[in-house]
């Protein structure tokens, strides 16, 4: 159950995200590596085909995986007592 609820919460993460986000022009040479700008294919959950191209730097990545991490470990600590055991 903890893993579904963590999936589902990663899964909302991602789609809130990718709607919000536009894409980066890429940068020019000489840039630091945390102005890099990465794209990553992201797929649709429930679909194996559905995909979308999302595009941020380096920094925008990690503070997407920081939040999302955040947000499991949050789900993680309410979902023991939403399970009425």
């Amino acid at each position: 159950m903890k893993k579904f609820v963590a999936v589902a919460a990663l899964a909302t993460v991602a789609a809130a995200t990718a709607g919000a986000v536009a894409q980066q022009p890429a940068q020019p040479k000489g840039t630091s590596a945390s102005d890099r700008v990465i794209c990553r294919n992201i797929h649709e959950v429930g679909s194996r085909i559905a995909s979308h191209r999302l595009c941020m730097t380096a920094t925008q990545w990690a503070e997407q995986r920081r939040q999302q991490r955040q947000d499991v470990e949050r789900q993680q600590q309410i979902a023991p007592g939403a399970s009425g055991h």
